[in-house]
């Protein structure tokens, strides 16, 4: 059964994709897992790192399941489908710990996609981008328009989206998409993972917030939980929190 697998190593969190005999395409219990595991790790204060994988195939992931789509009516395929996958791959994205995609082979449709939800990606040589959508008359609606214009530029795009070209692993490095050319994509990317361990977790969670904030990632929610986080920690906090549990003015000092 298709499915997104939580495996942990230490306090590095991996997110496997397994579906190999459909090239690792998404279904939607694959997006329901997907969702189910982001929870998971944003409450768990001990993960510092997470890699996503995918199952070996030919693609990393080819996508989005024609199966699972193609006979959806119009509705559905808007309401349901693509905004639900918006939302669970913006769930992803906005992650409190930093993240990394392990591209181990070709990234196609909702795969790329995918890779560019996370902080850092990592392809193997031979692996290739490509938004094919229009091969079978749709478009990129899990933020092949707007997020991915935002790493790889409007051109390089436009090239994929609207002449359906495949943009190369190196190519990739060259536009600042992926940080490394590795044959083992995998192994390079929990090495990366395994950096953040002597680093402030919190520190990079903030940062994260201020960058997400700087590239207009969700930037009403990254202001908003910046600034909640440095109120939640003053004396006037716990003083408005006590006053109420004891039914009685507040008395703030402003420290």
């Amino acid at each position: 059964m298709s499915t997104v697998h939580l495996r942990m190593h230490g306090s590095v969190a991996e997110l496997r994709l397994d579906n190999p005999d459909k090239l690792n395409a998404f279904t939607m219990p694959m997006l329901e897992a997907l969702e189910a595991h982001c929870a998971t790790i944003d409450r768990d204060a001990a993960i510092t790192a997470v890699v996503l994988t995918a199952e070996k195939a030919k693609a990393f992931c080819a996508g989005a399941d024609i199966v699972a789509w193609g006979a959806l009516s119009p509705a559905e395929f808007a309401r349901h489908w693509i905004r639900d996958g918006h939302r669970i791959f913006d769930r992803l994205a906005r992650l409190s710990k930093p993240t990394i995609a392990a591209i181990g082979a070709h990234a196609f449709g909702g795969g790329l996609e995918l890779a560019a939800t996370c902080d850092l990606r990592v392809m193997a040589p031979r692996a290739t981008l490509a938004l094919p959508e229009a091969g079978v008359g749709i478009v990129p609606g899990w933020s092949g328009t707007q997020r991915l214009v935002r790493l790889l530029g409007e051109p390089t795009v436009k090239e994929m989206a609207l002449f359906g070209r495949r943009i190369g692993a190196e190519r990739a490095v060259a536009c600042g998409f992926a940080v490394e050319v590795a044959e083992d994509a995998d192994a390079a990317a929990f090495a990366i993972a395994e950096e953040a361990k002597r680093l402030s977790p919190r520190a990079t969670e903030a940062a994260k917030y201020m960058i997400h904030a700087a590239v207009g990632e969700d930037r009403a929610a990254m202001i908003e939980t910046l600034a909640g986080g440095m109120i939640a920690a003053t004396d006037d906090r716990n003083e408005g929190v006590a006053a109420f549990r004891e039914k009685r003015k507040p008395g703030f000092t402003g420290a």
